[in-house]
């Protein structure tokens, strides 16, 4: 589990003193780490009853085409570039931000596949 309350420390470097301990409220999921692969989801219960859908792995792609305003489903053939980490190259994990090729083209990941379930993207020019 990973808390995802407030540090601590100070941006000085001192010490919150805390009136109140870590909240179940607080705690946040590990990442879901999409992949490219046969489409596996996952539905969890989140704070307030909602529901999100974890995409686990995924293998096809929404993608949208800015210059004639088309969009279509297009098949993921692997990551090319991530500027959240390029160790998400090499392990061809699917985020938000993520320049992904497929059979239309290179394109850019818009959509949060861990939040969403989905993989939206727009294609670069």
């Amino acid at each position: 589990m990973q808390w995802q309350g407030r540090s601590v420390r100070k941006p000085s470097g001192g010490r919150y003193h805390t009136s109140q301990g870590k909240k179940r409220s607080e705690i946040g999921r590990a990442p879901a780490e999409t992949h490219i692969g046969e489409e596996r989801k996952k539905i969890v219960r989140t704070f307030g009853g909602n529901l999100k859908v974890r995409a686990l792995r995924v293998d096809y792609a929404t993608v949208a085409n800015p210059a004639t305003g088309e969009t279509h489903k297009a098949k993921i053939e692997t990551v090319e570039a991530n500027s959240a980490n390029p160790n998400y190259v090499r392990r061809n994990l699917l985020t938000k931000g993520a320049i992904i090729k497929t059979d239309l083209g290179r394109a850019r990941i818009v959509s949060r596949p861990g939040q969403d379930g989905v993989v939206n993207a727009v294609l670069l020019a």
